[in-house]
């Protein structure tokens, strides 16, 4: 495995990381596995990387604090809930199309463009997951996937058109809607674990978007 197969692969781990915080609220065993020593460490190693620093440690300082709120599990999910489950009024809700559909209902075009892109890269909707395929978890559940289908091209040419496919995803059906969906989420998150794991979010996906145009 040389260099670039295997930072893709780290690449593709932190999406599917971050689809799994963002798909539904965590159990008292997964809570619990954020205290462990490799947990720690991954985060540790994150953080030494001069762009993520600050977003990482927002987001170690919430973990420090959830080991002392009472009922932790609950309340984590009860932040979940508030967070992403709410009114559009009281929540960040996590669908593309209420970013940038003008219709502002779900389901809009760019469910039906992930759709597509889920079709043609033949990448399945996880069933038990019964969401609108612009929730965020899919679109970065997809990416993971995408960069990994990455290294298993055989060509240099294939390769560079997966590596293309891959940033213009980020710019095109991440990074237009992320940073907004973020903002709210921050001003919505009272705790503030969620806020910080969405601001990471962003953060890494601007970071990734300077890796794949070589800047």
């Amino acid at each position: 495995m040389n260099e670039l197969t295997a930072f893709n692969e780290q690449r593709a781990e932190i999406y599917w990381w971050l689809s799994s915080l963002l798909t539904s609220e965590l159990t008292a065993e997964q809570l619990e596995e954020y205290n462990s020593f490799e947990v720690r460490t991954f985060l540790s190693n994150l953080a030494e990387t001069a762009e993520l620093s600050s977003s990482v440690s927002a987001l170690i300082e919430k973990l420090n604090q959830l080991q002392k709120r009472e009922d932790a599990q609950l309340e984590l999910s009860a932040d979940f809930c508030q967070a992403f489950l709410g009114s559009d009024k009281s929540s960040a809700l996590p669908y593309a199309s209420l970013y940038l559909d003008k219709s502002g209902l779900l389901n809009a075009r760019p469910a039906q463009e992930m759709r597509a892109l889920l079709e043609k890269y033949n990448i399945a909707q996880k069933a038990e997951f019964n969401e609108p395929a612009d929730h965020i978890a899919i679109e970065l559940d997809f990416l993971g996937n995408l960069i990994v289908m990455t290294n298993q091209q055989a060509s240099e040419e294939e390769f560079e058109a997966y590596m293309d496919a891959q940033l213009n995803f980020i710019n095109e059906q991440l990074l237009s809607w992320t940073p907004r969906f973020s903002q709210i989420c921050q001003e919505r998150d009272d705790f503030g674990f969620y806020a910080a794991v969405t601001h990471f979010l962003v953060t890494f996906l601007q970071l990734d978007v300077t890796f794949l145009t070589g800047e």
